[in-house]
């Protein structure tokens, strides 16, 4: 897909002052105080990318600094992807949105629901209703993810390492697994960041007929030209894959195990002996995608123009909005009805469409932003928004672990709308 033309930030109605601003925040505060190895910022207005920019190292121990074309692991920035092609399935009526999971997966059938006890011995009771398709997308299914350490069914995923960082088994193994384990709350009952898009890449193979991977490559990576995004990074591309480090321990964060400390970073996952340098044998749809910013730029482009780019379609606009419009039950926010430990739950006025955290009320946010602005972010750092009413794409890169550690979301946010001086609203 044809790149835009890079522009100047005031042709797009933006100020060059404000965002060298974010940028010098993030060489002294992230870079220059070790917090961060290296950034990659994609700012786009107006049909043109504004601001492209990189610095630091995408490697620190072998000096390799950040590139335009460096691979990251996006992790959960995998879960918009996957929601589009299980979106497009529905566009197709192969599948709709208030169907029993059961329909699809009969094994999970007789599911209940945690009262008490530990693995395997577990006291269930009925769900007040079974789980729909919806409430895999909007993450309401009662489904979990065992690094929460919340409750005893967390503890069973970790047990069969359901949903971890370096994956396990495979996707049938994982739905096998999970038939085995209560869900956290009756569906629809509140809303827990959890496995649930893992099951929606499942089911995307299921229903679609061929493998998800296949299905991602011939229906969305391949014709949008996003050559650099797959679930593994091949060997002619291994010196642009970046390195994965974890906040320190002293500096107060729980960040992931990680292998070996340097300074106020731990290296946690090194490029070179990377479990992402070979196929997996679990296809994550949650978390299992490595990408370059113009990659998820390409993706994130589709979306802002109603679902189409270049001439590729992937959903219509109506499905895109549908997407993008709260689904929580009773259109409340995510502190409302959030079991999650997840950081981003803590933010009044943002709800949970199907994929994306959704803007509803930016003055409860205490955020600048939009209604409608809808985002998402990954467990090393990365991050992205696209805000439709000001025509605004925000693409953030980094490999730190985990997500929680710094206010970096926040501070995007708060310094890209800063640097808008002509707003469409």
């Amino acid at each position: 897909m044809l790149a835009p033309t890079p522009a100047s930030p005031e042709s797009a109605g933006m100020s060059t002052t404000a965002l060298n601003r974010l940028e010098a925040h993030l060489k002294t505060r992230y870079i220059d105080g070790g917090r961060f190895p290296g950034t990659q910022l994609l700012i786009y207005r107006r049909g043109k990318i504004v601001h492209s920019t990189v610095q630091g190292f995408a490697d620190l121990e072998r000096k390799v600094p950040v590139k335009d074309d460096t691979i990251f692991r996006i992790y959960s920035m995998t879960k918009p992807i996957t929601s589009v092609a299980f979106m497009m399935l529905v566009e197709e009526g192969k599948v709709a949105l208030d169907e029993p999971v059961a329909k699809y997966i009969p094994e999970w059938k007789n599911l209940g629901v945690f009262v008490a006890g530990t693995a395997p011995a577990f006291l269930t009771r009925p769900p007040s209703r079974p789980m729909l398709i919806v409430d895999l997308l909007r993450h309401t299914s009662g489904l979990t993810y065992g690094f929460q350490q919340r409750s005893n069914v967390d503890a069973a995923y970790r047990e069969n390492k359901i949903g971890e960082v370096i994956k396990a088994g495979t996707l049938d193994s994982m739905i096998e697994d999970l038939a085995k384990i209560p869900l956290e709350f009756s569906p629809g009952e509140a809303w827990n960041y959890s496995v649930a898009t893992d099951v929606l890449g499942y089911l995307v193979g299921k229903i679609s007929g061929i493998p998800f991977e296949q299905f991602l490559k011939e229906r969305i990576f391949k014709p949008l030209g996003m050559n650099d995004t797959d679930f593994f990074v091949p060997a002619d591309k291994v010196h642009r894959f970046a390195a994965c480090y974890s906040a320190d321990p002293q500096g107060g964060f729980n960040p992931l195990a990680a292998a070996e400390r340097k300074g106020t970073l731990t290296l946690q996952d090194d490029p070179a002996t990377s479990s992402f340098l070979s196929p997996p044998s679990l296809i994550s749809g949650g978390g299992g995608l490595c990408s370059t910013a113009s990659d998820y730029l390409t993706f994130c482009r589709a979306l802002l123009n109603g679902g189409e780019l270049g001439g590729v379609r992937l959903l219509g606009p109506k499905t895109l909005k549908l997407m993008a419009s709260n689904h929580l039950p009773g259109g409340v926010d995510l502190p409302a009805m959030s079991r999650s430990l997840f950081s981003e739950a803590a933010y009044n006025g943002i709800g949970f469409g199907l994929g994306f955290a959704v803007t509803m009320h930016p003055a409860q946010t205490l955020i600048a932003g939009s209604p409608g602005e809808f985002n998402w972010g990954g467990a090393a750092t990365t991050s992205f928004f696209i805000d439709p009413a000001e025509e605004l794409i925000t693409i953030f890169m980094t490999q730190v672990l985990p997500s929680s550690a710094y206010p970096l979301r926040r501070e995007l946010r708060t310094m890209v709308y800063a640097a808008i001086t002509e707003s469409n609203l």
